[in-house]
């Protein structure tokens, strides 16, 4: 039995999703603060790719990234290739997770009482302590519930992975390419398997953001 898609697709959506940890944080931070106009623009921008088909995110991917385009050949100089890898797998998940990250932080940053904050920095806090050690804690039910939707949904990514990586065994599979490639060869009964295991995993995650939820509420 080959487990490396498994593997594989645990991989990417862990890296994944400390990438869109520290990312999404950032931004949903920053833009909070920033004026309507340009907060009502940059939402629109950093949600689009969760409400676009996941094969064009990954036609975008591609035409950025791509072996022939200027960055992917820049990138080739330097020995970086995200066509057809497994990390390329990181950058299409990345992409369709982030939008989960973001969301969920700017509500949890939206429902934070800044008189605390306020009160810390008369107390000559520095804004670093009072984000980690006030805001973050504060928040954290919201935080923790925006990784493990983003990990699921990196685990869960077909669309943009499979036309930036492919299918390759050992290579570039994840459970989702394993799926289509079984189904498409008429092998039901692996892809019935690895249709099992991804709804084993995604039942443990679903469970583990109701917890989040009844612990915040």
């Amino acid at each position: 039995m080959d487990w490396y898609p498994l593997w594989n697709s645990l991989r990417i959506a862990a890296i994944s999703s400390v990438i869109v940890f520290f990312c999404g944080i950032a931004a949903a931070y920053y833009v909070a603060k920033l004026p309507a106009v340009i907060k009502g623009i940059l939402d629109v921008v950093f949600t689009l790719p969760m409400v676009l088909p996941p094969t064009v995110c990954g036609y975008f991917l591609l035409i950025l990234l791509g072996p022939k385009r200027p960055l992917g050949i820049l990138l080739g100089k330097i020995g970086l290739q995200f066509a057809m890898t497994w990390y390329g797998g990181i950058v299409a998940a990345v992409v369709v997770a982030f939008p989960l990250m973001y969301r969920t932080a700017r509500g949890a940053f939206e429902g934070f009482d800044n008189d605390l904050a306020w009160a810390a920095q008369t107390l000559g806090l520095s804004n670093t302590y009072i984000f980690w050690r006030i805001r973050m804690p504060l928040c954290r039910q919201g935080i923790l519930a925006g990784v493990v939707l983003s990990f699921a949904r990196a685990l869960g990514e077909y669309g943009a992975t499979s036309m930036l990586t492919g299918y390759i065994p050992a290579r570039t599979a994840t459970i989702s390419t394993t799926v289509y490639q079984l189904w498409r060869t008429n092998n039901e009964q692996q892809a019935f398997f690895w249709v099992m295991i991804n709804l084993a995993i995604s039942t443990v995650i679903l469970l583990a953001v109701n917890m989040l939820e009844r612990g915040k509420r």
